[in-house]
This record gives C-alpha cells, structure tokens and sequence, in this order.
C-alpha cells in the first residue's frame, strides 16, 4: 500500500496508516562486519524513511508475540495488501499482486508468457524466441518453477535433473584470486571447461556437458516418544562429461528452483531492519550468528545487501533473473550479454554456434522489454493468504514453533520501505507492506550435514540463508510432490528440520524432544503458512 494511501486493507477495513503498519524500528545503529582480514564494511542500519514516533509504533508491533491464544492483527495477510486470497489450488502461486492496475495487469500478464517462453536454438525463423543455449539446462523459466513453484531431485536414477542443477566451483587457488573475493568482483572461481554450471541439455549438433549422479544413503533418527524418521542423505556425482573431466578442486552443489511468490516484497525490506538481526560475534550469547550476505550488484557495481538464492549471491529480483537467463537457458539479456551463456573457452565447439542476438533490439538475445518484464511478473506474484490462523491446533503450533527457537532465524514480521519507486517512477505497489516471510534473509551456519563444501562470497559450505517459510504449506498442492532444503532431499517438513544444525541445532533438538502431538502441532502451523 502506497505511502499515506487511505484504501482499506483487504479483509480488514481498517485504513492503512502507519500506526497500523509496522516496521522493525532498528534505532541509530551503525553495524560493522569483518569480512576479511583487514576488509571492515559499515552500514548505517537506521531507516530514514520513519519519524522516530513511527519507528516506535510499529516497533510495538513488530515485536515477537508472546500471546498463543489469537491470530495476530493481519496475520492471514501474509504478502499485506497484495496478498491473494484466490481460492486455493494448484495455480495458486501464479496469481498477480493484489491492486495491480489495468497497464501494471498488462505488464503482468506479458512477462508470464514470456516466462513461460520456450527458446529454440539459433538461426531459427521464429527470430524473437532464438537463441537458446548453446548449452542449457531448460527451454523456459517454467521448466524450473513449474507454476511458479518449488523444484525437485530427479525422481530416479538417470532421469532428467530439470528443476535441480549443480553448480560448479572452486575457491581462491592465486594471490589475485583472492584479491578477486575479498573485493567481491568474484564469489568463486567456475570450473576451466564446465564453467559455474553443469549443463545437461544442448542444441542440435552439440553435446551436453554430462549428467547429475544422485545416490542417497539412508539414516534413522528416533524421536521422543520413540517415532522414527528416516533422513536421506544425497551424493553427488557427474556421468558422461564429454569435454574430459573437470578440475580436481571443484565442488558440486545441487539447488533446487526455489518458489518464486514474494520477491519484490523481499527486496523491498529495508536493508536496516535485515541487519539490525545479523549478530555474527554472537554478542548476544544465544549461539545464533546471522551474517549478511555482501555482493556487487550487477548493473551498478557498487557493494549492497545480497537476499537472493541459496547463498543470498543476488541483491536483486533483476539480478537473480538475468543469472538464470544467462546460466540455466544460455540466453544473453542487457546485463549479462554474453550470447553464449556459460561456455568456457575449452568449449570452442559450443562458441562456434550461432547466436540469436536481435540487432534491430539490441545486441542480445532477450533485449529490453524482456528482462524488465519477466523481472515486473516476478516481482508480482503474489503471496496466498494463510489459512487457519485462528484453529488452536494452528496456534499451538506457532507456540511450540517459537519455545522452540526457530524464530531466532525465522523472523516472522518485516514492514518494507515507503521511499521505493517503480519503474514508471511512481510509488511502487510494494512500498509500506507489513508482510510475514518468516526469514531474516542472512547466512547461517546450518552444520556439517548441510554442507555442501562450495564457497559462495562471503557464505562458507555450512552457510545458508534463510529460506522464507511463506507459502511452504502449499508445496505439495503446487508442485505434486514436497522437496525441501537446498537440494530437495527433505520428503517432508519433519524431516527438512531434522536435517538443520550448526546454529539450528539447538532448535532442530527441541523440536525433536516435543511430545508426538507437540511436533504435529508445529507441523500444522507451517502447513498453515
């Protein structure tokens, strides 16, 4: 809701002021991180957009419930005003952010068929949609976030990988390497004929780069009141490389596609209310380190705030779009022009192919308005409406959710900025929202059983942002099937918990020493998410 709007909130009635909407008031603080040896970043973390009056009304607000036995005020509305309160079913995550205007709907609705787009490989009479690949892990952003939801791991041995891919990389091995991170002009180092990515699909007449080899082993763990669960634990491997192997420093991470509901409201949190929760000295005592995520945007070049990706490795929706062009389709936008994607210069046959650059558009193969429109429909879809906030089991469940520490990192509220602009230069429907993405969107270290062993800037193979749990109880009515974590191992929410450590063991052990009925209770809140 825009600044000083006076439309009701749906479902409430109430105006939408700003005694009403609140905002993590952080106060004047002015918060330091060492992030390499003689490298210290300081970011003001006051928000300037709210009179200290206001900062503490919503302060109130936005404080940690202590009362289990009502919803909260605009609890339902997890995504505030643009919250969609469709009926629920399948297409759920595919709906617009409430108060869309007719030009902004239009908008909307192109960049859908553009994200759902499949590219064909170049020269191609269809000049609008050529150019994919050479080497690519899918034809359309659709592929991945099938309905705008969750990936998955292969459901087999030798299946087609689709919506999971294995990112390649090695850390620092030269002096001008390392230099290359500690500036963060660099997160890591791709592999010297892979690149950053395993590419399992190629156009006519090349060879994909090889294929995911996923085994699990198996782990029991039994719970209080002797309930066992049975945990799979993932190994990774790549078969068929056709260009040779790959270097042996290299690390495998397999990501699934995250869902894609919410993110223009997340990038519209103010960077001071992520910080004000980072406490990487664990001055507090509470064994809860949050580090920020610090990376050159993409356009700019100047140091800001990551909160996209696995890693957090994106600052913005635009930047974490333009990646997966360039990377999982092989197709070059404005800010990633390489028409190639992610061939490597030991791949000459994949740079020998023809492009499908649109020279009467530009030079690139998704020249504007495509990016600045697939960015709009990502930026606007919209989070569902939670349901049965009010139940007691529901509530008992939020309950045993925080005596059990999980909102230590699981920050349920967040009240985004009142300064942001659209692209038309008017206020941006995402300006002013209280919004409920149970994250703090920092790194932590979730344990050696997480680890992926690939360092991404300033996150180490144990660190991990903090995924929001908005719209993680419709998993399986979007996408058929529940996977969960960064990989897709979790079959189920039980079993995504029993995987955290590091900073969450503390929490995960909670959770397992509830009673039977205190764990399904919990379970039942996230399902109410």
């Amino acid at each position: 809701m825009r600044k000083g709007a006076a439309t009701p909130l749906p479902m409430t009635g109430l105006p939408a002021n700003r005694a009403l909407l609140p905002a993590i008031a952080a106060g004047f603080l002015i918060f330091s991180i060492t992030l390499a040896a003689a490298d210290i970043l300081s970011f003001p973390s006051s928000r300037t957009d709210l009179s200290p009056e206001e900062l503490k009304r919503v302060h109130d607000v936005v404080s940690l419930t202590g009362n289990f036995l009502k919803a909260e005020l605009y609890e339902a509305m997890q995504g505030g005003a643009l919250t969609a309160i469709d009926k629920v079913n399948r297409d759920i995550f595919s709906k617009p952010s409430a108060s869309l205007n007719q030009e902004q709907g239009q908008d909307f609705h192109l960049g859908n068929a553009l994200f759902r787009k499949l590219w064909v490989s170049a020269p191609s009479s269809t000049q609008a949609s050529d150019g994919l690949g050479p080497l690519f892990n899918a034809r359309s952003c659709q592929s991945c976030h099938v309905r705008d939801g969750r990936g998955h791991p292969p459901e087999e041995a030798g299946a087609a990988a689709t919506s999971m891919v294995l990112r390649l990389a090695r850390t620092a091995a030269t002096p001008e390497e390392e230099h290359a991170v500690r500036d963060f002009h660099a997160l890591n180092f791709p592999d010297s004929t892979y690149g950053a990515q395993l590419q399992d699909l190629a156009v006519p007449g090349l060879a994909a780069e090889g294929k995911i080899a996923l085994s699990y082993s198996e782990e029991t763990v039994t719970l209080a009141g002797g309930e066992t669960v049975i945990l799979r634990k993932p190994q990774y491997g790549v078969s068929d490389l056709a260009y040779g192997p790959m270097d042996a420093s290299i690390t495998l991470s397999a990501r699934i596609a995250p869902p894609m509901i919410g993110l223009g409201l997340i990038e519209a949190i103010p960077d001071a209310d992520i910080l004000a929760n980072a406490d990487p000295d664990d001055k507090k005592g509470t064994g809860i380190r949050g580090r920020p995520a610090i990376v050159r945007d993409h356009r700019t070049g100047q140091l800001t705030l990551g909160r996209f990706g696995w890693k957090a490795q994106n600052a913005t929706v635009r930047d974490q779009v333009a990646d997966a062009f360039s990377i999982d389709i092989g197709i070059s936008t404005p800010d990633r022009p390489n028409p190639h994607g992610d061939c490597t210069p030991k791949e000459t046959r994949c740079l020998s192919m023809p492009t499908g650059a649109q020279k009467r558009l530009g030079d690139t193969e998704a020249p504007d308005p495509v990016l600045p429109l697939v960015t709009f429909y990502s930026e606007n879809l919209a989070v569902p409406a939670r349901r049965g906030t009010g139940s007691s089991d529901v509530l008992h469940g939020k309950e045993m959710f925080y005596r059990s520490g999980c909102v230590a990192c699981h920050t349920p509220k967040f009240v985004t900025r009142t300064d942001i602009r659209g692209s038309d230069g008017k206020d941006s429907l995402q300006a002013f929202q209280l919004i409920w993405p149970y994250s703090d969107f920092l790194l932590h270290d979730m344990g050696e059983g997480l680890s992926d062993g690939q360092q991404v800037g300033v996150a180490s193979g144990r660190d991990w942002r903090t995924p929001p749990l908005w719209g993680i109880g419709l998993t399986q009515t979007v996408s058929g099937r529940q996977a969960y974590l960064h990989d897709g191992r979790a079959r189920t929410l039980t079993e995504a918990i029993l995987w955290h450590g590091g900073e969450a063991e503390k929490a995960r052990s909670a959770f397992a020493d509830l009673s039977k009925e205190d764990r399904q209770a919990l379970v039942n809140f996230l399902e109410s998410l």
